[in-house]
């Protein structure tokens, strides 16, 4: 997979799936263009967090210096991040898929999110929908700082997560009705 391509070791990790009740294609191309900004949870989850989820999909991320790293389409979508996230504005950095794997800047953290996608039946009309979101913090004071951070955030990180792939199954769903 992508993500254990570009983040095989990590400290931190959180993990969510959903049934959906579509093929992969689709529900691949539904996890693309979903509005979560419908959900008023990441609209206000992320709004706290200084961001906005005006129409935010996985395809306009980039606003938000949040990078798609890698694309196996119907199978696996990999975006990636940068930054102090335990810090007010995160001190963002510019990483891509060419520089993320060598990012070893001291003081900071790198993250990766997918979204991977297996059938959940043997005719394929089933899909599982899986996102999971690694951290690696990259020296000891680092490992501390977001330690402490995600004592308190990652209950909402999760919620936004699971909150995602809900909106993401009523896409599909609602769809093909």
């Amino acid at each position: 997979m992508l993500i254990d391509e570009f983040l095989p070791e990590y400290d931190f990790e959180e993990k969510h799936s959903i049934a959906i009740n579509a093929d992969a294609a689709t529900v691949y191309e539904a996890a693309q263009d979903a509005n979560f900004g419908e959900s008023w949870i990441v609209r206000t989850l992320l709004t706290l967090r200084g961001m906005s989820a005006d129409a935010l999909t996985l395809r306009n991320l980039s606003y938000s210096k949040f990078r798609i790293l890698g694309e196996r389409p119907a199978k696996e979508l990999l975006i990636g991040l940068a930054g102090k996230f335990w810090t007010p504005w995160g001190d963002l950095q510019d990483v891509n898929a060419e520089n993320f794997k060598a990012f070893d800047k001291s003081g900071y953290a790198k993250a990766v999110w997918n979204f991977s996608l297996d059938a959940d039946d043997p005719e394929g009309k089933a899909t599982r929908l899986t996102t999971e979101t690694r951290i690696k913090c990259l020296d000891q004071g680092s490992r501390r700082c977001f330690g402490f951070y995600w004592t308190f955030v990652q209950p909402f990180s999760g919620l936004i997560r699971m909150e995602m792939l809900e909106v993401i199954k009523k896409t599909v769903e609602t769809n093909a009705e």
